[in-house]
């Protein structure tokens, strides 16, 4: 008996609950995709607009956010120009738009969409194909193009679909662009518009990988000689999980084929297998058993996302995640590479950077959550330039490189590291440990009633900064702790006389609060943890 569903969601949730049974659900999902013309709220968020297949990603939504794009476009306003780092609508046509998509369900189709309303309009389109978001950055500045166009959700599940917009530098879109595309597509969702499809007259394709190559050797920040070169004589395994997604067949191209290079989870699946495509601790058992299994003397495993702008890294030893592979990147590339500047985090980040950056006399800057916030200090014409940039979620990027986060840049510094140090990574980093101290970072929050979601929490723990200042005492488990350094950056951080820190920082839409603390030991941790539980507590309760 064939299932009826009353709409794409309700079909999303027997697809997810059993993929095996259920694949052959995405025929009635693409019928859904095609054929609902119902209105979304459209928002860009750090990374673009997402929306699940079917229910507020649809054919017809896309082009409607595509039409406010040339719409924007069209409009010539000085500003939006300027932030897209281009003279007006004629320069935006001569110079081009590349577009492509991850793995998803229908990424094709969609892209074609994308491509056929941009030609119309006389703008010249290049179609990469499945291709990670590092590439189209790379392959903006490569090809002197006016922006991209990825439709990619990053790390979200199989039932989401997304959008992501990159001006002519590369990096994510800053406000001054996804603003005006919300609120001209804000304005066509409101007159429940419905576009017609318009298929391209001719596909002109791009090898983003091979601009890439070109990319990186240019900019000189990776060694891929060097990379090569251990890889072939060096007593070594490297395990890359691809978890289905666009990164796969980029590595080999990028230092070749070898047998010493494990790949994981290369097959086209649209439904990931049925796990979460994040770059997680849980999803890394495969790589932790080829790992295991293995005797060579270097051994590195990493896990990318399906747009291949997150990794998470492990030998056989631990799993090191990007609190502390972005400080051993700061660290790598001072120290042995030799390059100069700021090192830059987001402000719930470790600091372990902090003690490196201190202890080798390089300025520190702490942003905002969201890597666009790192743009002042990546950009080729900054007064601080980056030596490395990175957020806990597992994004990174470096000197002289992508103004986005980069996975494929943390795989090829990794090898470069192992390289160059002669040591294994969570070798290295206990070594860095033992010099620069060591630390312990961990994150975790508590739901609050929904109707304090957004500006009324943001109110009530605003209270948390105007009682806990600086030079007062603070009781961490029976311990007194004195606050050494306020941070409001983004929500507030208080870091405390023997460097452990807490920050508690609200969801900007979500009823959460979000807590980020790092201990000196392990076992300190949970103390901290209920601390800052503690002081949320006191100030939700006014």
């Amino acid at each position: 008996m064939t299932q009826e569903f009353s709409n794409a969601e309700s079909c999303w949730k027997a697809i997810r609950s059993d993929i095996s049974r259920n694949r052959g659900l995405l025929s009635v999902i693409e019928k859904f995709a095609r054929e609902n013309t119902a209105p979304a709220e459209i928002i860009f968020g750090t990374s673009g607009w997402r929306g699940e297949i079917g229910t507020d990603y649809t054919f017809n939504n896309v082009r409607i956010v595509t039409t406010a794009i040339i719409e924007m476009f069209r409009g010539n306003d000085p500003s939006v120009m300027k932030a897209l780092g281009v003279s007006g609508f004629e320069d935006i046509k001569k110079r081009g738009v590349i577009v492509g998509h991850d793995n998803r369900f229908l990424g094709k189709d969609f892209a074609m969409e994308v491509i056929g309303l941009l030609e119309k309009e006389g703008i010249r389109t290049w179609y990469a194909g499945e291709a990670p978001t590092p590439e189209f950055s790379a392959g903006i500045e490569m090809l002197n193009a006016a922006c991209s166009i990825n439709l990619t959700p990053s790390h979200n599940p199989a039932n989401y679909g997304g959008f992501k917009f990159n001006p002519s530098d590369g990096g994510p879109a800053g406000p001054e662009i996804t603003e005006k595309i919300e609120e001209i597509a804000n304005r066509m969702m409101a007159g429940s518009l419905k576009l017609h499809p318009v298929a391209p007259d001719k596909i002109e394709t791009i090898d983003l990988t091979k601009l890439y190559i070109d990319y990186i050797t240019e900019r000189q920040t990776i060694d891929l000689k060097r990379i090569r070169d251990f890889i072939d004589s060096g007593d070594c395994i490297i395990c890359i999980d691809n978890v289905h997604g666009s990164t796969r067949g980029r590595i080999q191209k990028i230092i070749g084929r070898s047998e010493k290079i494990k790949y994981l989870r290369t097959e086209d699946d649209y439904l990931f297998g049925g796990v979460a495509p994040e770059p997680s601790d849980k999803n890394m058992a495969g790589i932790e058993k080829a790992l295991r299994e293995s005797t060579a003397r270097f051994k590195l495993g990493v896990i990318l996302d399906p747009d291949g702008d997150r990794i998470r890294h492990a030998d056989d030893k631990m799993k090191i995640p990007m609190n502390y592979f972005g400080a051993m990147a700061l660290h790598f590339l001072r120290v042995h590479k030799g390059f100069r500047g700021v090192a830059v985090k987001s402000v719930g980040t470790s600091n372990l950077v902090n003690a490196i950056a201190g202890k080798l006399g390089i300025p520190l800057r702490e942003t905002k959550v969201g890597f666009k916030n790192f743009r002042p200090y990546m950009v080729r014409n900054a007064s601080e330039r980056a030596i490395v940039v990175f957020e806990e979620s597992d994004g990174i990027s470096g000197y002289n490189h992508t103004l986005e986060k980069d996975a494929l840049f943390g795989l090829l510094l990794a090898i470069e590291m192992m390289a160059v140090t002669g040591k294994n990574l969570s070798d290295y980093l206990n070594g860095i440990m033992d010099e620069y101290g060591h630390y312990y970072p961990d994150r975790s929050g508590i739901e609050v009633d929904r109707a304090l979601a957004g500006e009324p929490l943001l109110k009530k723990l605003s209270v948390i900064q105007q009682t806990y200042r600086e030079g007062a005492a603070v009781d961490v488990n029976g311990t007194p702790r004195v606050i050494k350094d306020v941070i409001t950056v983004d929500g507030t951080k208080l870091v405390f006389d023997d460097g452990s820190w807490l920050m508690i920082r609200p969801s900007g839409t979500e009823p959460k609060v979000r807590f980020y603390i790092e201990a000196r030991t392990v076992e300190e941790k949970k103390a901290v943890f209920a601390t800052a539980e503690k002081m949320t507590s006191e100030a939700l309760r006014g």
